[in-house]
């Protein structure tokens, strides 16, 4: 029976990052006994660009986080965005389903309360523990892992479902021949922390001009990013949002060309530098699937859940990461067998009617980002008009109360009605 050994539960999720310990998380709200297996211990670096939309803030907020400033949170109150030589603020609109702020923390602090969370809730979250292949029975199916502790002695962990929540390697889901689909957009993303005026700013600065020319044919379709951390430091990069499409350029000279094209008083230069450059992958629009196999169901950057519009994707890892737990632990009060099988295989489906429309759209936003002549247009003109930069923020972030809105919620409705899904 699951749960009376040290090395066994009801369900075991490898990764304690947002996915995996939203998906811990979520299994104990269900009242299963989950194992959470991570390789590193905390708090641990991550290259990200620390940034919570307040489509992230809704998760943490439906989670029970303390998102308090006293809490080390900082809250910012919306984007300003430069293109085409034109700087506009907005706010973060305010609808009734989704907070009206941001908030920034760095991924190690984030990381280790989420995990912290999980076992709050009562998950079994064990660090140092590096899993190297999926436990198979005779059939071919899942039924637990095999690891190697901190003494790298091999280890055997068994559960009835496992959740994958490795993040871009997905070594589990490779092991049963899911391999990321070749169609599907790839990005990557490159920051590094510096001493900065703009580490206090109550706005989150999005660039799209990362030369003193703006786009050009030799650009690269992405942006830059500024966001101050509250503590004399700012999260400076930029995300490459398709490197099918990159020019082969230096990251590390195009961060450079661009940070010195802003007021050496800033302090985003070299010399302002704390942290060196890091860079990671971005998988996006669904880009390994199917998200559900033998036992295996997989969340966030495993499952390729980046949003193609921003590269956003924490959000959806701890979205993902939670309807994997509440899949998991629906699958489990069903009797083993065919009634069990078919919840876990809706897993797949659901993850594409929540996602798919959208990242259709988004993939057909990077074919445009990718032509200079089309964003230099756009930028120079659309961001004269606040009201159309506010109506792109929702549409890019996911951020609308659907047909039950405003006439900009209902116009992104039926645009995203009429795209099929990836």
């Amino acid at each position: 029976m699951p749960g009376t050994t040290d090395r066994s539960a009801d369900v075991i999720v490898v990764g304690a990052g947002p996915a995996g310990s939203a998906a811990a998380w979520e299994l104990r709200q269900a009242g299963r006994d989950v194992v959470v297996l991570e390789k590193a211990a905390f708090p641990r670096e991550k290259v990200c660009g620390d940034g919570l939309t307040p489509r992230g803030v809704k998760v943490l907020q439906d989670m029970g986080l303390d998102l308090s400033p006293a809490a080390g949170w900082v809250r910012h109150k919306g984007l300003r965005v430069h293109g085409g030589g034109v700087v506009t603020e907005v706010d973060w609109p305010r609808l009734q389903h989704w907070p009206d702020f941001s908030l920034v923390l760095r991924r190690s602090e984030l990381d280790a309360r989420l995990a912290a969370h999980a076992e709050a809730a009562g998950a079994r979250v064990h660090t140092g523990i590096t899993v190297t292949e999926p436990l198979l029975d005779e059939a071919g199916r899942v039924t637990g892992v095999h690891a190697t502790g901190p003494g790298k002695e091999p280890q055997a962990w068994r559960a009835p479902l496992v959740v994958s929540a490795e993040g871009l390697s997905g070594r589990l889901a490779k092991s049963l021949g899911l391999v990321r689909r070749e169609d599907r957009p790839l990005g990557v993303a490159v920051r590094r922390y510096v001493r900065s005026r703009r580490a206090a700013d109550e706005y989150l600065d999005i660039s799209f001009d990362l030369t003193s020319a703006g786009p050009s044919r030799d650009s690269m379709p992405g942006y830059g990013w500024i966001f101050g951390m509250g503590d004399g430091t700012a999260n400076v990069g930029f995300g490459l949002l398709d490197t099918r499409r990159g020019t082969g350029a230096d990251h590390r000279a195009v961060l450079r060309g661009w940070l010195d094209t802003f007021p050496e008083a800033d302090g985003l230069g070299e010399d302002d530098a704390v942290t060196p450059l890091r860079g990671a992958g971005l998988p996006m629009a669904l880009n390994r699937g199917p998200a559900y196999t033998r036992g295996l169901l997989l969340a966030g950057d495993a499952a390729g859940t980046v949003n193609p519009f921003n590269g956003e994707g924490i959000s959806y890892a701890m979205e993902t990461g939670r309807m994997a737990g509440d899949t998991a632990a629906r699958a489990l009060a069903r009797p083993e067998g065919p009634a069990r099988e078919a919840v876990l295989r809706g897993y797949p489906t659901r993850l594409r009617a929540a996602y798919g429309r959208h990242h259709r759209l988004g993939m057909g936003f990077l074919a445009l980002l990718a032509r200079p002549d089309v964003v230099r247009f756009t930028a120079a003109h659309g961001l004269r008009r606040p009201a159309l930069v506010a109506a792109a923020m929702r549409l890019m972030g996911n951020l609308t109360d659907g047909r039950d809105g405003d006439a900009v919620d209902r116009a992104v409705a039926v645009l995203t009605r009429l795209a099929p899904a990836v």
